[in-house]
């Protein structure tokens, strides 16, 4: 005769397996649309039966140089991403319900317009004649016009400005989802309000710091058209070099073996972020 504690445990068995029927058509999808490119990248990667193309990306100083000058740059994007929209999210945290109707739309408005739209407006904006030289100019501010396109400068600009909703919303779910009192509780005690962020606010918004930054770290490492139009072609990121293989050389084999390294590379930083972020948590 079965126990009731038997009787439990059938139960939750069989609501796991209908769950995990239920959730079959969705891993196929997933599996069919991510999956099989991936095995199908893998495999066109090698099928002259060598590692050469490997090799050739990963020991090449013109495509290591294009790898790290791809992964500084999204780093440099993620830093300024996150030095921008901490406090914006942190004000919109505490703000009331107008402040944060209006925070909202200014940080939605953007999606509104493609990011091809928005790339090409920064080219109106940042031209030696743009807007903003001609307004340093009149100014009295600058006597020659400030070199803003067609360099780093102009990439950052442009990425930074697509990709800072991506960090803005994570951080700030993660800020409403602390209780206030603990804050109140730690200024009662005697603490500054700055010691109440740095060991209170801070620590406990980690988790929404560390999904914006993998979130706008993954995207950087991938992005095509802002750095291939704000950077003129002085500045080349990895995915403007697969583009490249493709499109000129037509060297499908190479340019997944580029897709793959970019792949691992992307995989083993975001590992990174998630074991930094967790230690600190944890300290």
């Amino acid at each position: 005769m079965s126990s009731p504690g038997d009787s439990r445990r059938t139960t939750a068995r069989r609501r796991e397996t209908a769950l995990f029927l239920l959730a079959v058509p969705a891993l196929l999808l997933l599996g069919i649309i991510f999956a099989w490119p991936v095995l199908r990248l893998l495999a066109m990667s090698v099928e002259d039966g060598t590692l050469a193309n490997f090799e050739k990306a990963t020991l090449d100083e013109l495509y290591l140089y294009v790898l790290f000058d791809s992964v500084k740059i999204a780093a440099m994007v993620m830093a300024i991403c996150l030095l921008v929209a901490y406090p914006v999210a942190f004000w919109l945290s505490r703000a009331g319900r107008w402040g944060v109707a209006l925070g909202m739309f200014a940080l939605l408005l953007p999606f509104w317009t493609s990011v091809l739209v928005r790339t090409y407006a920064w080219l109106v904006l940042l031209g030696r004649n743009g807007v903003v030289n001609r307004w340093l100019r009149d100014a009295g501010l600058i006597d020659a016009p400030l070199p803003l396109l067609h360099n780093t400068s102009g990439v950052l600009i442009g990425m930074v400005h697509v990709l800072l909703p991506y960090m803005v919303f994570p951080i700030y779910a993660s800020l409403l989802r602390i209780d206030p009192d603990l804050s109140r509780a730690a200024e009662g005690l005697g603490a500054p309000a700055w010691r109440s962020f740095l060991r209170v606010t801070f620590p406990l918004s980690l988790p929404g710091v560390s999904a914006g930054c993998a979130l706008v770290f993954v995207l950087s490492l991938g992005f095509f058209i802002t750095p291939a139009l704000l950077g003129g072609g002085r500045v080349i990121m990895v995915s403007m070099l697969i583009e490249q293989q493709v499109r000129e050389f037509l060297d499908w084999p190479f340019a997944a073996a580029l897709s793959t390294v970019l792949l691992v590379a992307t995989l083993a930083i975001y590992a990174l972020i998630g074991r930094i972020t967790r230690g600190a948590r944890h300290a």
